[in-house]
């Protein structure tokens, strides 16, 4: 794996960082931090990636020819200081959000009920859905950045949740119509062409392997792909799908694994 910043230069702020984060994602690569400022040379936007080192020249070629870069340069980061995420100090609210059925503003995805009531940031969480529903595939850029202000203690519970939204919205817009499927099916049917619309997936018998989860190696310890698990799980459990099935990150390349494994258990 290979570190690296991108400082890039554009004559256009709205979506670049959007349009340039997708790039990135789609080449193989996470996006550690970024930073976009006003200059006399336009808008500079400094980006952080960590990806495979035989995939940086595509990357490059990727960035050097999109239509919103003028310029860019690249130079080699150190690993240790590219992984260090700092998290607001924020306290945590003292009042818990709770799930429950209906649909959320604007378009958003509709909530469904959660199996905890867990401490979160809800308006925010509540103005987000609809961005997400509104951007979908491309989410990754916000979903990070809401993982980066987010205290430690809250990130699983809070991207799980909204995850869990984002599969059950997902369910209900794209495969409502069709009839129940037994787990296994649901996996082969539902849960993989959904995943393939975010991320590179692959089913290997009943496990559900994702090569790219942009969650991973971004300074916290253990497996770090809460938003894809509470996604997953919003698309097969719930009312229209499994109910009490439980979706498992037997693996996680935020520990060392080649893929990030989700098993499901009814």
């Amino acid at each position: 794996m290979v570190d690296v910043e991108f400082r890039v230069v554009s004559d256009r702020r709205d979506g670049l960082l959007l349009a340039l984060g997708q790039t990135v994602i789609a080449a193989g690569f996470t996006l550690l931090r970024q930073r976009m400022v006003n200059s006399e040379e336009g808008v500079v936007l400094t980006m952080v990636v960590r990806g495979p080192e035989n995939g940086l020249l595509m990357l490059e070629e990727r960035l050097g020819t999109h239509h919103l870069v003028n310029s860019f340069e690249a130079s080699p980061v150190d690993a240790s200081v590219a992984a260090t995420v700092s998290a607001p100090a924020a306290p945590a609210p003292k009042s818990p959000a709770v799930a429950s059925n209906g649909a959320a503003g604007n378009g958003g995805p509709a909530k469904s009920v959660d199996d905890a009531a867990t401490a979160m940031d809800t308006r925010r969480v509540e103005s987000l859905l609809p961005q997400l529903a509104r951007d979908y595939p491309n989410i990754f850029i916000q979903l990070l950045a809401l993982e980066h202000d987010l205290p430690p203690p809250q990130r699983e519970a809070t991207l799980r949740y909204v995850g869990q939204r984002v599969g059950t919205w997902v369910y209900k817009r794209d495969y409502a119509l069709g009839g129940h499927l037994a787990l296994a099916d649901a996996v082969r049917h539902i849960a993989l062409p959904a995943m393939r619309q975010l991320v590179q997936a692959e089913l290997h018998e009943d496990t559900l392997r994702v090569k790219n989860s942009p969650f991973c190696h971004r300074g916290e310890h253990g497996a770090s792909c809460h938003f894809l698990r509470g996604m997953l799980g919003g698309l097969l459990g719930g009312p229209h799908g499994t109910e009490g099935m439980r979706v498992v990150e037997s693996h996680c390349r935020n520990t060392g694994a080649e893929t990030c494994c989700f098993e499901f258990h009814a």
